[in-house]
């Protein structure tokens, strides 16, 4: 086993993980509108379409599948409109005033769970971005092509539900609780911004490969 390359890898894994973006601004949305129990629900999709990416991702390097790249922009850039549209949900709920908390929390269910956790995750451009194009190069980790994908994929897995889990627990905070509707629309802007720049990179590639 290449320790080293190891090493390299859940350092870049974590670091990525750690770094805000459309998922962790989910699951503090929902841990902070339908609770923990809701939200490590909603974890499992994320962790889920993670899995299926680098599941692609060893699919493609072993010759088993071949994915148009088209389709993977295309791909891409629905699911950023639908994080672009659950960052307008975030913050019309940050501006409005619920009648009271059951009502709230009526409504956050109905929008979260393991779909939407799957849908954010299998459409998070950085995931996209890493699985594509710097995944292959931790796959020398063994000398055996499936122990390393096997490997690279749980390990993705725990730190990825570890990290995940932190935020949802610290989003149960007094302070975070206190906070709410700053916190929601905080984690509204940032799923647009995402979601923005999501948009416009994956149209502007699409644009250059018809070109």
């Amino acid at each position: 086993m290449n320790l080293s390359l190891l090493l390299l890898y859940l350092l870049s894994i974590s670091l990525l993980i750690v770094t805000p973006g459309p998922v962790v601004a989910l699951l503090v949305n929902t841990s902070l509108g339908a609770g923990s129990g809701r939200a490590l629900l909603t974890m499992l999709g994320t962790n889920g379409a993670s899995l299926v990416l680098a599941l692609l991702a060893a699919l493609i390097l072993s010759g088993g599948l071949s994915i148009n790249l088209q389709l993977i922009n295309i791909v891409s850039l629905s699911g950023c409109l639908f994080i672009g549209y659950l960052g307008v949900k975030s913050l019309q709920e940050a501006l409005s005033t619920p009648v009271d908390d059951n009502m709230q929390a009526i409504r956050s269910e109905r929008r979260t769970g393991f779909v939407n956790g799957f849908l954010v995750g299998i459409s998070n451009p950085k995931e996209i971005i890493f699985f594509v194009s710097f995944f292959p190069q931790f796959i020398q980790v063994t000398p055996s092509f499936g122990h390393s994908v096997a490997l690279l994929a749980v390990l993705w897995a725990v730190i990825d539900l570890a990290v995940m889990t932190f935020y949802i627990l610290l989003a149960r905070q007094a302070f975070a609780v206190r906070h709410k509707a700053r916190i929601t629309f905080a984690s509204g802007v940032l799923l647009l911004m995402m979601a923005i720049f999501g948009v416009l990179y994956a149209a502007r590639t699409i644009l250059a490969s018809l070109n």
